[in-house]
């Protein structure tokens, strides 16, 4: 067992549009927070391994091919592995647990 401490906790980017902290990675899965503040920029690319989103804190609206939806503290967002996806109108600083499977760049990109 381990606790990973600090996991979705909302952390202010120093100096950047975004910060990303990377907490546990083992083969299967990886743990991490994201946070974009209020009136921030997502500049993230679709990844090569699935992901669950947790909010935590914030709001914001994701945008996928399939549409978009205002998220909140407690809404659980799954994204598929190549889906375009980003969040935008964030009106309050958004903290997110993210959790890939299997671990975040395990996956060889194909060209």
């Amino acid at each position: 067992m381990q606790i990973i401490k600090g996991a979705g906790v909302w952390r202010s980017p120093a100096g950047a549009a975004n910060d990303w902290v990377e907490h546990l990675t083992v083969p299967d899965l990886s743990v991490g927070t994201y946070c974009i503040p209020a009136g921030g920029a997502d500049d993230q690319s679709p990844h090569t391994e699935d992901e669950i989103y947790v909010v935590t804190a914030g709001r914001a609206t994701i945008v996928t091919p399939d549409g978009r939806a205002e998220v909140g503290a407690g809404a659980v967002i799954f994204v598929p592995a190549g889906e375009e996806h980003r969040f935008v109108d964030v009106t309050e600083d958004l903290a997110l647990l993210v959790i890939f499977g299997p671990a975040y760049g395990s996956r060889a990109v194909t060209d």
